[in-house]
């Protein structure tokens, strides 16, 4: 009898005609045996004509496990078929030997070179012919001992090397393993084997990578930059060191570190974008500036950590990009051709609000609502959001950043923007911009005599959108704090030329006294933080400061606002809430966490004690709506802004300020004491509220900026 041994790497897709071809061959005396590489419940094939077996799953075995990690799926299957007796019997005994799928080709392959005598075929019409030869006797010949020879010869050749890759892998395990990279012998052993001298770039970049890794884990960090900077200066190729570096930063930013090169990175990144920009290419240049931008400006370093080295550091942070050629050029101030005109007599001035997206809107509502109403203006209101043409150029920064670095000609781009936007512009006397991402499309070309005004946000400054403005053609600066225009001079070397606006701090336009609404007596021991949600806002400092006041009485709860942790994105967001949610098992229903809330007023009148438990904050909106509300205001001392001239110490009144969890605990205690004593501090803190930041305040500001300072109202 012919005997057939169909090899499947995965469930077929056309099941009938498989299930059809078994019937025939089988009504042809051939006995098929089907081996298949996935589990039998993935298919309702009719093997009622063949003998079938399933391969074990390589996950239900450690050994095989470990075998075909990181193998191709088809040299995977092979691996697991190789080693199972089932297989090498039916193969030994084949007179037909069929691959069904490209994943089982090679399987195929290795059985015939050990089984000569076998025919080999992939798919099912070959098969039919290879038994139909059979069947007639016109089957080829058995191989001549040459061929059989050779055979052999492979076979123990693709094994030898087969082992020798196994040794390797297993002695990189060995030698990576955590002891051996914590030694100085193993830090300064890796630092020869990537120095080595003919190691293919390839080959010396994912070493370098892997031990850099392993370096990080073992908190040798000082180890993995040198050993990095050992595999670069061996490397010929410019782009499989920049390469290297890059990966390396991307990967330790994507586990929520500051890279330990990444100073490296964005200097090798700014170096080839130079080379590039002196070969006049200014695409690939604008690929490499945004690349260094994204290392540079990850919000990992710059938002999610309890300082920033920006911050800590601007001149020595930004050196690369301000000593560069492509940094020099991406920077470059190109001023505009006339100045803004002034405010328009004899008509209501025309107010063009821009804005990014809907997220804004929360911030721009006072100002919309009194200017839509005010009988000297007219207001339009654009958000890039608002169709797909407007909506794209937001997703658009590498073309923004090649214009740039082009010195300000009329790029495809630039000419697409300008179509959109010019009308805007044409028709407004002054654009209040919401946005850097907004700000950078409405300076990309010459705005004319529009006045352009941009607000700063606490997540713009520090952002690529801010590198990307061009301050000489924007007349007016709006900080909401002190402390963020000392960021923003650290984080924006354009602020610096001389040629930049003028500067001024209106805070955000607050409703507060929506706020300001009865309390029940039991809300003087509830504490809260709003917007619990990121590392930022740091809700572990409130729990630190729960825990003081829990151990003078138990009455005294938290109450925590925000997404809730299974929404939290980010490496270290999610860090941070693996700990909070640590903290909050502890301490049971002391805790309450609220992650949908639609009316924060309703909220706030259960709450007595507002806190600001954040690392950082550019005017903290959420804290000084619960002071309205007549919640007593407890400030953590924005650890982020310790460097900087400004803080929560110059904005807010100073008792309201607290350096450490022990000092909220005292200033709450002490605030909390009688039931009196409480509406007292509250009110005081609400009255502060109001007449420093209630919109009915704030609002003589925006009149003024506008030049509307004999409006009303």
């Amino acid at each position: 009898m012919i005997e057939m041994l169909i090899i499947a790497g995965a469930a077929p897709r056309q099941e009938a005609v498989l299930s059809e071809a078994l019937g025939r061959f089988r009504a042809q005396g051939v006995r098929v045996r089907l081996v298949c590489g996935f589990p039998l419940e993935l298919t309702s094939l009719d093997t009622s004509s063949a003998e079938v077996y399933a391969l074990p799953k390589a996950e239900e075995d450690a050994r095989l496990k470990r075998l075909v990690a990181g193998v191709e799926p088809s040299r995977a299957l092979w691996l697991v078929a190789r080693r199972d007796r089932t297989v090498r019997g039916w193969a030994r005994s084949a007179d037909i030997l069929v691959s069904l799928d490209s994943l089982s080709v090679h399987t195929v392959w290795e059985l015939a070179q050990r089984n000569l005598r076998a025919d080999a075929c992939q798919g099912l019409g070959p098969a039919g012919r290879a038994a139909q030869a059979r069947l007639d006797g016109t089957a080829r010949r058995r191989s001549a001992m040459a061929a059989a020879t050779s055979a052999r010869a492979g076979i123990v050749v693709r094994d030898t090397r087969q082992s020798a890759a196994v040794v390797a892998k297993r002695s990189l395990r060995a030698t990576m393993a955590p002891a051996v990279m914590r030694s100085a012998t193993g830090a300064r052993f890796w630092r020869t084997v990537v120095s080595a001298p003919a190691l293919p770039d390839r080959v010396r970049g994912g070493l370098a990578y892997q031990v850099h890794l392993r370096l990080l884990t073992v908190d040798r960090a000082d180890q993995a930059v040198e050993v990095s900077a050992a595999a670069v200066r061996r490397m010929h190729d410019r782009r499989a060191r920049v390469d290297l570096l890059t990966r390396e930063a991307k990967k330790e930013l994507g586990m929520g570190l500051v890279p330990v090169g990444l100073r490296e990175a964005v200097t090798a990144q700014l170096a080839l974008a130079d080379e590039l920009l002196g070969k006049k290419s200014a695409h690939k240049a604008g690929q490499a500036v945004h690349q260094a931008l994204r290392l540079l400006h990850h919000r990992v370093p710059q938002l999610e950590q309890a300082g920033s080295p920006m911050v800590a550091d601007a001149d020595g942070y930004l050196k690369p990009l301000l000593d560069s050629a492509a940094g020099q050029a991406l920077l470059r101030q190109h001023g505009r051709a006339t100045p803004a005109a002034s405010t328009p007599s004899g008509r209501p001035l025309r107010l063009l609000v821009l804005a990014r997206d809907a997220s804004r809107d929360h911030y721009l509502d006072q100002i919309r609502q009194r200017y839509e109403l005010a009988p000297d203006t007219e207001l339009r209101y654009v958000r890039l959001d608002d169709d797909p043409v407007s909506e794209r150029f937001a997703q658009e920064r590498g073309a923004l950043i090649e214009h740039r670095l082009g010195g300000d000609q009329a790029t495809p781009f630039s000419k697409r923007v300008q179509a959109w936007l010019q009308p805007h512009l044409d028709w407004a006397d002054t654009a209040l911009v919401d946005s850097c991402a907004a700000a950078a499309l409405v300076t990309l070309n010459d705005p004319g005599d529009t006045r352009v005004v941009v607000r700063l946000h606490n997540f713009d400054v520090t952002g690529i959108w801010a590198q990307l403005v061009d301050m000489s053609r924007v007349d007016d600066l709006v900080f909401v704090s002190d402390h963020l225009r000392d960021l923003a001079h650290a984080a924006l070397p354009q602020l610096r030329s001389g040629r930049g606006p003028t500067e001024h701090v209106l805070a955000p336009g607050l409703d507060l006294r929506a706020h300001a609404l009865p309390k029940p007596p039991e809300a003087r021991f509830t504490l809260a933080v709003v917007g619990a949600d990121t590392a930022a806002k740091d809700a572990r400092w409130a729990v630190a400061v729960l825990r003081l006041l829990r151990a003078e009485d138990r009455r005294y709860r938290l109450l925590l606002v925000g997404d809730g942790p299974d929404s939290v994105t980010g490496t270290v967001n999610k860090r941070h809430q693996a700990e909070l949610v640590k903290d909050l098992a502890e301490l049971g229903s002391a805790v309450t966490y609220l992650d949908e809330v639609t009316d924060v007023p309703q909220v706030l009148t259960g709450v007595g004690v507002i806190l600001s438990s954040s690392t950082r904050e550019a005017f903290h909106c959420a804290l000084v709506e619960g002071a309205a509300s007549g919640a007593v205001p407890v400030v953590r001392d924005w650890p982020f802004l310790a460097d900087l001239p400004h803080g929560p110490r110059t904005l807010f009144p100073a008792d309201w300020v607290a350096e450490t969890p022990d000092d909220a605990a005292k200033r709450i205690l002490t605030a909390t004491s009688s039931d009196e004593t409480w509406r007292s501090e509250g009110a005081a803190a609400a009255d502060h509220a109001l007449s420093a930041w209630d919109w009915a305040v704030v609002h003589r500001g925006y009149d003024e900026l506008f030049g509307l300072t004999g409006q009303q109202g």
